[in-house]
């Protein structure tokens, strides 16, 4: 009995009574409700014993009686309420079983009341501590949801009640955990840090954790990513660039490109190499391009009060263009929903969202409004920009030239390609390709195998991530454009 109490808990238990009185037995709350029932009578179905346990846990309440025995037919049911925490109501035990009733069945049933209840006290403390753990694992979710979105206030309000206090500015870690292993990986960084850490379970890749951790620019110690990358075996971690609390957006994109290239390192432990932002370059211009491009989307108004608004088709949008379909599981929405939502963004903005063009376009203008340093001289409420703002034209500006050339100039480095392939041309023919594996393998000839390990080197070469979102390709879209429209200007 002990021995089942300790290893199997109150179903184990409950299966042992029912074998010992040949008939059904379970636990029950106080209006009948069956929480375990187990049977092993072979003459009598288990939901005949329970509609006839419930009828006697209902008349044992109205009786404030310390048990209650009853007989219907050929059987007897036994009921006797457990001992249990005193802010909870503690559940019936009962067993139905045909009489005769086996020998010694009511002394097994006293012996048998103790470690039940403290089985049955047990699981319910494990119970509430694990809903705690959900609702603050999602607390600390919507706090790092608030934050990607630029809601610093309220993410603020939020991160007051859960601790610690978020920090400014922080270097974002994304940790790459052994399988089935994330719990203990969170633990241990949370020793690490000294609990000084936001340590966030990733709604959308199940080994992953994301940190947000305090920036240390003194470096007076080993940086988190590498102390942890050192204690747990197979763990891989990427780390961003300090950045202000404001950018925590930027700081995962980092850390996500940065964990790309620390999968082929011998350290598991990447950062990611100082490369300017496309947004910070564009200046006044580009951002009211992306004034004018997002305009009919932020100034969008629902036709029913329960349809999404522009707040929430934005961050749809921001969602699905870095996590692709995984945005079901970042938004918590169906694919329908999701799909739906896509359909009216399209609409709205006349951009073709199957494109990498039209994609690369809007990440881009996103990108420009969250980035509160990128200077505008006209308001996102007022008129859209005159026609002759176009991206081709915020491309053509000589800071964002230079920012092409850094962002392609790894292809040219000696050997980024490890093999005899041109990297360029791998990677504008997976661009034109749409991003998609299978037609650039036919466009070059090759396997998809062959593609993908082509692209899994050039994820070294270009220290970002390619295959896995979120991705570099808008980067690097807007990075081969940038180029073509410089060349085509000069052949005029």
């Amino acid at each position: 009995m002990y021995r089942l109490a300790r290893s199997g808990g109150t179903q184990e238990l409950l299966r042992w009574v029912s074998g010992r009185a040949k008939g059904w037995a379970g636990l029950l709350n106080g209006d009948g409700t069956v929480l375990h029932g187990v049977t092993r009578a072979p003459d009598r179905t288990g939901v005949d014993a329970a509609a006839l346990a419930t009828e006697g846990a209902k008349e044992l309440a109205s009786l404030d009686s310390r048990s209650f025995s009853f007989d219907r037919g050929p059987y007897t049911a036994l009921l006797f309420p457990l001992d249990g925490p005193p802010d909870a109501a503690p559940p019936v035990l009962a067993v139905v079983a045909p009489r005769p009733l086996p020998h010694g069945l009511l002394a097994l049933l006293a012996d048998v009341a103790m470690p039940l209840a403290l089985c049955w006290t047990a699981e319910t403390v494990e119970r509430k501590r694990r809903r705690v753990d959900l609702a603050e694992s999602r607390g600390r979710e919507a706090v790092l949801h608030l934050l990607m979105t630029g809601q610093l206030s309220i993410a603020h309000q939020v991160a007051g009640a859960l601790k610690p206090t978020l920090p400014d500015p922080v270097r974002v870690c994304v940790v790459e955990c052994p399988g089935g292993r994330r719990d203990e990986v969170a633990r241990i960084c949370a020793e690490l840090s000294g609990g000084r850490s936001w340590i966030v379970r990733c709604p959308v890749y199940a080994r992953h954790l994301i940190l947000v951790v305090p920036a240390d620019p003194d470096a007076t110690e080993q940086p988190l990513g590498h102390r942890l990358a050192d204690e747990v075996d197979e763990c891989v971690v990427g780390a961003s660039e300090d950045v202000p609390l404001s950018d925590t957006a930027t700081g995962y994109r980092q850390a996500f490109h940065a964990l790309a290239v620390a999968r082929g390192l011998p350290v598991r432990h990447a950062r990611f190499g100082s490369a300017p932002d496309a947004a910070l370059v564009v200046g006044a211009a580009g951002a009211r391009w992306a004034d004018g491009l997002l305009h009919p989307l932020l100034t969008y108004l629902p036709r029913r009060s329960h349809d999404p608004g522009s707040q929430e088709l934005a961050a749809t949008l921001t969602s699905w263009l870095a996590f692709s379909s995984h945005a079901t599981q970042h938004l918590k929405i169906h694919r329908n929903t999701l799909t739906a939502r896509l359909r009216l963004i399209g609409e709205l903005l006349g951009v073709d969202l199957n494109r990498v063009a039209g994609q690369a376009a809007l990440d881009l203008a996103l990108r420009i409004r969250a980035t509160p340093t990128v200077s505008r001289t006209v308001r996102p409420d007022e008129a859209t920009p005159e026609p002759s703002h176009r991206l081709d034209d915020i491309l053509r500006g000589p800071a964002v030239q230079e920012w092409a050339a850094q962002q392609l100039r790894p292809l040219t480095a000696s050997g980024a390609s490890g093999s005899t392939a041109d990297p360029r041309t791998t990677l504008r023919t997976w661009l034109d390709c749409e991003a998609q594996l299978g037609p650039t393998a036919a466009a070059l000839g090759i396997s998809v195998p062959g593609v993908r390990k082509r692209l899994t080197r050039l994820e070294s070469a270009l220290q970002r991530s390619l295959l896995q979102t979120p991705s570099a390709r808008y980067d690097l879209w807007l990075a081969f454009r940038a180029l073509d429209v410089a060349g085509a200007d000069a052949a005029r």
